[in-house]
């Protein structure tokens, strides 16, 4: 794995004073937001990038409030925001609208990735693997609701699931529904 990192930028922010951190994978840039002090288990929160949902405020998703709720906790209890570019579950952006034209049909979330060709989640997590060997880590709190996620990260130790369970509203309701019923997200 060929991975380029930056240096060490302080990042004051509404939800407290962080360090970030880039690394490049390939044209993949993720960033790394994390408590200035971080303790033996610290909370991580593997987060796949939603501009629709973290910068626009879409209301499909809960991804703008998972990853608002996992700063506010870092900053409270230490911790790391491992933020992903793999938009769309992976299938990036302009495919990502064309599903979400298909779920305005009636499909849900992941009827409409397989009418695009896509499996239901496309993301992957090695490069999480070599963000928590990089920072030494051996055992995380995982944050996170997707039990495929805590499968799928190697080469630490997760001592504790710990659920983010978001208000639904109407527009995100079927979605949630389908990440329960089909993902097997545990709310």
């Amino acid at each position: 794995m060929n991975i380029e990192i930056s240096e060490v930028a302080n990042l004051p922010s509404r939800f407290g004073e962080f360090h970030v951190k880039a690394f490049k994978e390939d044209e993949k840039e993720h960033l790394v937001i994390y408590a200035k002090e971080l303790n033996e288990n610290p909370i991580v929160r593997v987060h796949s990038e939603c501009l629709t949902g973290d910068a626009l405020g879409s209301l499909k998703c809960d991804c703008r409030d998972q990853l608002e709720y996992a700063l506010e906790l870092i900053n409270k209890e230490g911790g790391m925001v491992i933020y992903l570019r793999q938009e769309g579950r992976n299938i990036g952006l302009l495919n990502k609208i064309n599903a979400y034209a298909l779920q305005d049909t009636g499909l849900n979330t992941i009827e409409a990735n397989h009418q695009l060709g896509f499996a239901s989640d496309e993301r992957t997590y090695e490069v999480v693997t070599f963000i928590l060997d990089y920072f030494k880590i051996k055992r995380i709190k995982l944050l996170t609701n997707n039990p495929d996620k805590v499968k799928a990260i190697s080469g630490v130790q997760v001592v504790e699931r710990m659920p983010i369970i978001m208000k639904a509203n109407k527009f995100n309701e079927g979605y949630l529904d389908t990440k329960r019923d089909e993902m097997g997200h545990l709310f």
